[in-house]
């Protein structure tokens, strides 16, 4: 068997002249990532694994691992493999970090260390950068590290920079490359379609090329997502087992590439999608790529989640430590056919179902085109007089005195063109000359390449947020891809398109989170199609699917429970699917809950039973939001899926249990329970019970031990098909 993660730069010098150079050891608390500085002045990598307690002994990994060999004058050389930073044109016979070709034609690159340094920025941070140049062609190329020690994350990324007298044309353009030496690799990616977001797929990893990648321009998540788990020498489990969890803060293009080679070492290059991108860059100019996510864990993939979700609430989500808006949507209960009067009862529905917020979905707004369908008004934000003759503010106000926050849907990135804004400004739209246009969603997508095209997408924004008070959350959405993707605006530089859409995109979303800092927003694209940190860096949650129907929800949030923390993921309770109500909400309240419901379609006991729900969820959202996530039996491996919260002093915790489709009795066996502290006692209590009702979990009210619930388990789920148990454990103070 192979030394796991012990890996080869590759180098050829002769053995007199090996004398070796200092390591650049990149840590964070339990891995290390270490590169070295080669006899040829090349930076390699050496080693990305589990942190070694003695430091000087990562330089006995390169020693211990080189290989000895004769060329043709008899000297023995070293070979070492694996280039931090591939380049393409020289010796490199694998995919590369970066092509360029230069101004006189030469499509090669070299890049030999120049220096480094690592700057703590403070006692939980640090970033390493180190400076690369080829010594024939004034090209810089910088390489970012910034590590994340409690949480164990990475953030790679790159900027490339040249002083030629022209420009250059660049062909690839990663973020990281990454390399790993085990006997077998193992990748969980996650597909996707419309309805059918984040189904999560593993397969064994053979020699030759491996892609994931997008190539819609927007809405890039509708066939894959941007993140995936890589496990060594065998499938990982969510507690054992050795992986890698990657994920690329990017909102455009992206791709990742495996690459096994001859001596079946693996390469992984991610970053944007090079696809339809070259891109020309001028002297001077920095072209700064998305930062790589990852961490390694050598306790499964539960680990490795946990690791990325504590990094995302601190450093990757939109005030990530912070609580999240309960919210009552009129979507299913009045899709386009509202007025003033229905909104504001809707008001007291939301007071009355004990939410936070009444949000005003789609077909609000233009006048010459209303808004009565999807064909019509996209592009004319001001509220139909047929509809509203008094305004956004009327019912801001409205909201207010019922004591209900308000909050309202766009989507300013899209167009119809029976609309006022297609009539003035045809020439703002992607859409190719001498073609036909393609209408997808009855919708065409804005040019945000164009900087006028910027300004009128944040004014969207900003003339709601100066109406009266100002909304208390927005729900942008994103409803098609490109297709026929041209840009009037680029001129002769098309292959920018996807690159400078993405780049224009946070341009507007910086000026609204640097004047609007405390507003939340809810990012949705057709669903979940684009999800990833680059947008959450802006948007406090995430609409996962426009898949209500709660059986297929636990799978959805099931995968993205993999990436992406629990107060990110906004769930709703909806009229789709023929369950319970309390399937519904059990499965909901494992994320961000919302409903989108007709209150006054529910009986009686289900209205108390949703009431009863809210104030549940209000009070154990801080162990939901900020828990640890402990994945207990996944739905793709039972019919049935647990999982649980437990918040950091391990003093609370919350269980979710979900039959699914069992073909006969079950007899489920008992789960055991995760993250607990076995010395402390916990009492164990079912909640949200429909009224009239009894308790599913007869142990409901009885006091275990961490140590019993974590080694022996309860017997949690029930027989019954689409049916949910919901626990809350709170620590016992014996003393008392």
């Amino acid at each position: 068997m192979k030394r796991l993660l012990l890996l080869l730069p590759l180098i050829f010098y002769s053995a007199a002249e090996a004398q070796e150079s200092a390591l650049i050891s990149i840590d964070t608390k339990n891995s290390a990532l270490v590169l070295k500085v080669g006899k040829n002045k090349k930076l390699y990598q050496t080693y990305f694994g589990t942190k070694l307690n003695n430091s000087l002994e990562y330089e006995f990994i390169s020693k211990e691992n080189t290989k000895k060999f004769v060329v043709n004058d008899g000297n023995p050389l070293i070979d070492l493999r694996h280039s931090a930073y591939p380049t393409f044109g020289t010796d490199n016979l694998f995919e590369p970090a970066i092509r360029m070709t230069h101004n006189d034609g030469n499509p090669s690159l070299e890049l030999e260390y120049q220096s480094h340094t690592t700057e703590k920025i403070d006692e939980n941070t640090a970033e390493t950068i180190i400076k690369l140049k080829d010594p024939q062609y004034p090209v810089f190329v910088v390489l970012h590290y910034k590590t994340f020690s409690k949480e164990d994350v990475i953030e790679s990324w790159s900027e490339i920079q040249h002083q030629e007298k022209k420009s250059v044309m660049l062909y690839n353009y990663a973020s990281s490359a990454l390399h790993l030496d085990a006997d077998k690799y193992w990748l969980t990616q996650f597909y996707s379609d419309v309805v059918e977001e984040m189904r999560m797929e593993e397969s064994q990893l053979t020699r030759g090329g491996k892609v994931i990648d997008s190539k819609l321009g927007v809405r890039t998540n509708m066939f894959a997502a941007p993140n995936f788990f890589l496990s060594l020498n065998s499938k990982s489990g969510e507690n054992t087992g050795e992986v890698i969890a990657g994920s690329i803060a990017w909102s455009g293009n992206f791709k990742f590439a495996f690459d096994i080679d001859n001596n079946n070492e693996l390469r992984i290059i991610s970053g944007i999608n090079e696809f339809a991108s070259e891109y020309n860059l001028e002297p001077g100019i920095v072209f700064k790529t998305p930062s790589f996510i990852y961490t390694f864990s050598n306790h499964g993939k539960g680990q490795a989640s946990r690791n990325l979700h504590d990094w995302a609430r601190k450093y990757g989500l939109k005030d990530g430590e912070k609580s999240r808006l309960t919210l009552l949507n009129n979507w299913e209960t009045t899709f386009f056919d509202f007025d003033e009067n229905k909104l504001i009862n809707m008001f007291t529905d939301a007071k009355t179902l004990c939410v936070d917020m009444f949000l005003l979905d789609d077909g609000w707004f233009g006048n010459k085109y209303p808004r009565s369908g999807s064909t019509s008004g996209l592009g004319d934000w001001e509220a139909t007089k047929s509809k509203l003759p008094n305004g956004i503010g009327f019912l801001m106000e409205e909201a207010k005195k019922t004591n209900v926050k308000f909050g309202i849907w766009i989507e300013p990135e899209m167009v119809n063109e029976k609309s006022e804004l297609y009539e003035k400004h045809p020439d703002w739209v992607l859409s190719l000359p001498n073609r036909e246009k393609n209408i997808y969603r009855t919708q065409l997508v804005l040019d945000l390449c164009n900087p006028k095209v910027q300004d009128f997408v944040f004014k969207v924004v900003d003339d709601i947020m100066q109406t009266k008070s100002g909304v208390a959350f927005f729900k942008w959405d994103c409803n098609r891809m490109m297709t026929s993707a041209y840009s009037a605006y680029l001129k002769n530089q098309q292959s920018h398109l996807f690159i400078e859409y993405t780049k224009g995109l946070y341009k507007v979303l910086d000026r609204i989170k640097s004047k609007y800092p405390n507003l939340p927003m809810m990012l949705c694209a057709g669903g979940g199609g684009r999800v990833d940190y680059g947008m959450l860096h802006y948007f406090t949650e995430f609409w996962a699917s426009d898949n209500t129907n709660p059986f297929d929800r636990v799978f959805i949030q099931w995968g993205y429970s993999n990436f992406y923390p629990a107060l990110a993921t906004c769930n709703h309770v909806t009229s789709m699917g023929n369950q319970s109500i309390k399937f519904k909400t059990d499965v909901a309240m494992m994320g961000k809950l919302g409903f989108d419901i007709h209150v006054g379609g529910l009986k009686d006991n289900e209205l108390k039973f949703c009431q009863q729900a809210v104030s549940n969820y209000k009070r154990l959202s801080p162990v939901i939001w900020q828990g640890d996530l402990y994945r207990l039996v996944s739905p793709y491996e039972d019919s049935r899926a647990a999982l649980m919260y437990v918040n950091k002093d391990k003093t609370k915790s919350v269980v979710f249990s979900y039959t699914l489709h069992p073909l006969t009795d079950p007899n489920y066996s008992l789960i055991r329970l995760e993250g607990l502290d076995a010395l402390k006692m916990y009492k164990v209590s079912e909640i949200n019970i429909m009224p009239g009702t009894r308790n599913t979990f007869e142990e409901s009210g009885m006091t275990f031990s961490g140590d019993f619930l974590m080694k022996v388990g309860l017997k949690v789920s029930s027989s019954k098909q689409e049916s949910s148990v919901i626990l809350e454990l709170t620590d016992v103070d014996l003393k008392n």
